[in-house]
């Protein structure tokens, strides 16, 4: 028993001898390191074996830089942080070892003495906890741990390299670039051990890679192939490989690289995207090799759910040899085989899209964009473009399609009986075979899903049926199988028929105000083709009531043609309308001055009488002075004048400075805007009603006539006009539903027709830093709850500011890198909160208010943060006095409080902030050295900021805080320096 008390006393984590370290690297290794470590591997296989890349765009470096992949294996890597914690808790030796007196110290010997952890395996651990918080997705923990690692191992070169190039590889996978590179360059001049040459050749390969630089990554990416023993994942870096030789336009290095891809035999997937890759990139003279190669593909069931990516290849070899007929075909027909509905067939979509688009076929490139937006991530560099365009083409669309619609229906009215039957006759037949075309896919969908259930139809009759019959198609979800995809469609058409993918479709006055806007503006025309184009997709039972509603019917497209001179006008309302909003668009959004030279010309030679056309005559002159045509764009100015002078276009183009404004007129009224609010701001009523009049006679249609109109509407109001603020609301309602004031005036206006009656009234910000609720001013209820001085409670750093005083996302993102960054083993949470009016940034974690001080004073350091907090008020405060602010007591009465309570204290000058909770020890020798110059010893006189000045001095010192103990163990003799860099190989 003497024995063993004995060796538990010698291999305690107190002692720092060669049977301590040799005994806590042994257990640490053997016992929770081990397990951590199995944990590791089984969480990297489940990531690689359930990995699923997006070929369609270059695949990352890391497995977890997939969003879809990033939780796979989370819950074995959660249990490897977890033993790794526990080895550094229980084998951390921070103790110097005895040094014997007069003995000579060697170079090696002073860095020995300087190490701060003197267990020899330890590293591994940290490596370990660090690595797992890397591959789970955790990256701002990952960051922390590696740069604590770095400044803990700062002496021991190999282990410092791998903390820092794993410290880079977590910046550059949430995207902070700047940092990263902060890193690299520190890095570069210090010179590299070699035992960490490996980790930095995937750190440079991954950053050159996100910062678009492929030639100067293509080297590093090659050493990183030669450092893998992973096959699937060598498999993968030879792909990534071919696709950065082929954005640098190198095919036959680019075809080398897939090759070696099929050679590591990797999971199909991989291996049928490499082949699609090399059709890709093969020389330009084995096309029809290529399209022979894709076509046998197509053939093989093993791509039956491949086939929207072969016919994309096929379509893009086609485009390589400018046959756009050939490749639209292949590009429709994997649209039609798709049988995924994901990320490949958006793209393919695009791409399908994008020639539509080039060729002015609008309505098939609507069609495209609007499936393809739903398919692909909004974080792809060309996915705002795609939002842009099919923004504008749901806006064009329906004009241009009306247009051709009453074009082809006057021109059947035009036609004698038999040529009118015999083209009546041709769209029934193209109808029947669409139809048909449509039943053999959708019967083919369902064989599809029936061979993929079979296996689960036994289990399937012990488990709740109320799930969609077609939810098990391979292993896509409900929302992408196609059967229940096109099921649904169906069913909502023979409902509602077919709707514009709008908000608030089935709505006809979309205002906020019920009543505004409720009169039906379309004509009974525009109405009757509604309910035809309903009637499209009626149910059988319904059709048998008039062969008028059935499409199969001659007599079904008689009933829309214009034979009387009332219906003839009512589909030239139609006709004249499209036209004219189809040129405006093409001018204003698209900048085809082509188009809407045609659209808009057309107008004015053929529908003299359009109500608009003074509106016709101010677009032409527009059109022709932007093409600077200066004698075409006076015809139509002096046609304008002579038939419509006293319209609104007429005195904005006869206003003199008409040019000016032209050019620079954004740039005024943003000016007059902003002029206009502050006038308002300031009590200035008369001034901003004023602007609010100019702005009406200098730019009637301005981006920011809303804005105006409301502020006209609030001056007159705080003039005493209730009225005419009520009229100033309406107006903003009707003429613009769109904008962000329309609901802001719309609940003024209900709230007047509820009975509610309109104030005046003005909010000061500077009013909120002295408020306090009624029952605090007025009732004792709460005067026993006051303000406490306790200096040990919970403390919180809080910035409080109006909203649109400070940029918020910044601030947060900055705060939260200073955390992690500054405080590498303390996490701070940060939160946001809205009161009154007022955000309050809340930054909690601090056990006592010499904590919360000593964040506040590094933080006012950085510059950066300090600027982005100028206009907001900081403070220190615990939990418990939080809560009284705006309930009795005011951010003023708090300031008064800290001044008297707080601000006199004496503060720790011990770094509190630094060192892991865990592993706190009692200091030692090698702790930091306290500066002296300070008269106060280890206390300094705590000043917070230069607005809260200290009245007394109180010269009572903290107690010190008690040592946290850490547990004994036992040990054994010295640990084999050879192996100290050995680490897990393969992940």
């Amino acid at each position: 028993m003497l024995i063993l008390n004995v060796m538990a006393i010698g291999c305690s984590v107190k002692q720092n001898t060669s049977q301590s370290r040799l005994w806590h690297a042994f257990t640490a290794n053997y016992n929770t390191y081990y397990n951590g470590s199995v944990a590791y591997i089984d969480g990297s296989l489940e990531k690689e074996n359930g990995n699923h890349d997006n070929f369609t765009e270059l695949i990352p470096l890391y497995t977890v830089g997939n969003k879809a992949s990033i939780d796979l294996g989370s819950a074995n890597f959660e249990i490897a942080i977890t033993k790794a914690k526990k080895a550094i808790h229980q084998h951390s030796i921070k103790r110097r070892p005895t040094w014997t007196p007069g003995r000579r110290k060697t170079q090696k010997d002073i860095e020995w003495l300087s190490r701060r952890e003197y267990n020899p395996f330890l590293w591994k651990a940290w490596l370990l906890m660090g690595k797992s918080q890397f591959h789970k997705g955790a990256f701002e923990d990952a960051a922390s741990t590696f740069a604590y690692m770095s400044r803990l191992y700062s002496t021991q070169p190999a282990i410092y390299g791998k903390a820092r190039a794993w410290l880079a590889k977590c910046y550059i996978e949430q995207g902070w670039m700047y940092d990263a590179e902060e890193v690299i360059r520190n890095m570069q001049r210090d010179s590299l051990d070699w035992r960490a040459v490996k980790e930095w050749d995937h750190t440079y390969a991954d950053y050159y890679i996100r910062t678009g630089n492929y030639e100067k990554a293509i080297p590093y990416l090659q050493k990183v192939i030669r450092h893998e023993l992973r096959r699937k994942q060598r498999a993968r870096e030879w792909y990534l490989m071919g696709q950065l030789e082929a954005a640098l336009g190198r095919k036959e290095l680019a075809n080398r690289a897939f090759r070696r891809v099929i050679r590591q035999h990797p999971p199909y997937e991989l291996a049928f995207n490499a082949r699609i890759a090399m059709t890709e990139v093969s020389a330009s003279g084995q096309g029809k090799k290529q399209l022979h190669r894709l076509e046998r593909m197509a053939s093989s069931d093993n791509n039956k759910d491949f086939l929207d990516q072969i016919y994309y290849a096929e379509g893009n070899i086609f485009l390589a040899r400018r046959d756009t007929a050939r490749a639209i075909a292949a590009y429709e027909k994997g649209n039609q085989k798709s049988v995924r509905n994901g990320t490949e067939k958006g793209v393919l979509l695009l791409k399908l899209g994008n020639l539509y688009w080039e060729k002015q076929r609008f309505s098939d490139a609507r069609r495209c964009y609007g499936e393809a937006i739903g398919l692909l991530d909004k974080d792809r560099s060309d996915y705002e473009q795609l939002s842009e365009r099919s923004a504008v083409l749901d806006e064009l669309v329906p004009h241009i399609e009306t247009v051709h619609l009453q074009d082809s229906l006057q021109m059947l009215a035009r036609m004698d009986e038999k040529a009118r039957n015999a083209a009546i006759d041709r769209v029934i037949i193209a109808l029947k075979r669409q139809e048909k075309m449509q039943r053999n896919a959708l019967d083919s969908t369902r064989t599809i899903q029936s061979s993929n259930e079979r296996p689960l139809i036994a289990l399937q009759k012990t488990v709740n049926r109320t799930a969609f019959n077609g939810q098990s198609q391979g292993d896509l979800w409900y929302f992408y199988n196609p059967l229940i995809i096109n099921e649904g469609k169906t069913a909502f058409q023979r409902l509602w028929g077919r709707r514009e993918n709008v908000d608030n479709w089935q709505r006809i006055n979309k205002t906020v105000v019920a009543g505004l806007n409720t009169e039906d503006r379309r004509s009974k025309w525009d109405r009757d083709s509604l309910v035809s184009e309903d009637s499209l997709l009626a149910p059988p039972q319904a059709s048998k009531d008039s062969v008028q509603n059935d499409p199969h019917r001659r007599e079904y497209y008689l009933a829309q043609i214009p034979f009387t001179s009332e219906q003839l006008a009512a589909s030239n309302r139609l006709l004249v309308d499209g036209l004219f909003h189809a040129g405006v668009i093409f001018k204003d959004k698209l900048d085809n001055l082509t188009l809407s030279e045609r659209e808009l010309t057309r107008i004015v030679a053929e529908y003299r009488t359009f109500e608009h056309l003074d509106e016709v005559y101010y677009h032409l002159f527009l059109l022709y002075s932007r093409r600077n045509q200066p004698t075409q764009a006076g015809l139509f100015l002096q046609k304008l004048k002579a038939e419509y002078p006293k319209s609104q276009w007429t005195s904005i183009l006869s206003d003199p400075y008409f040019r000016e404004n032209a050019r620079v007129g954004v740039h005024l009224e943003d000016s007059l805007y902003t002029a206009t609010y502050a006038a308002f701001k300031a009590g200035r009523y008369a001034e901003a009603m004023g602007n609010v009049h100019l702005s009406a006679q200098k730019f009637p249609k301005g981006a920011n006539r809303d804005k105006f109109i409301f502020i006209n509407g609030l001056s007159k109001l705080n003039k005493g006009d209730a009225q005419a603020c009520l009229n100033s609301m309406t107006e903003v309602v009707t003429r613009y539903p769109e904008s962000s004031l329309s609901e802001m005036a719309g609940m003024l206006i209900k709230g007047v027709n509820a009975g509610r009656r309109l104030h005046t009234g003005q909010f000061d910000i500077g009013d909120v830093w002295a408020m306090r609720s009624r029952v605090g001013a007025d009732s004792d209820s709460i005067a026993v709850h006051t303000f406490s001085n306790d200096r040990n409670a919970d403390f919180l750093f809080v910035i409080a500011y109006r909203p649109d005083s400070v940029d918020e996302h910044r601030l947060l993102f900055q705060l939260a890198g200073f955390n992690f960054t500054s405080f590498l083993v303390r996490n701070f949470d940060i939160g946001i909160e809205d009161v009154e009016g007022v955000h309050r940034m809340l930054v909690s974690g601090f056990r006592n208010y010499d904590e919360a001080l000593q964040y506040a004073r590094r933080l006012y350091g950085q510059r950066g943060i300090a600027r982005l907090m100028k206009e907001a008020r900081k403070f220190i405060i615990s939990r418990s006095n939080l809560e009284l602010i705006g309930r009795g007591y005011s951010y003023d009465d708090y300031d008064r409080f800290y001044a008297k309570h707080f601000a006199p204290l004496k503060v720790s000058m011990l770094p509190l902030l630094i060192e892991p909770e865990e592993v706190a020890t009692k200091p030692d020798s090698m702790a930091p050295t306290v500066p002296k110059s300070n008269e106060t010893g280890l206390y300094f006189n705590n000043v917070l900021d230069t607005t809260v000045k200290p009245k007394t001095v109180d010269k009572k010192t903290n107690k010190k805080q008690p040592i946290v103990k850490k547990t004994e163990k036992k040990e054994k003799k010295a640990f084999d320096p050879e192996d100290e860099y050995y680490e897990l190989e393969g992940f």
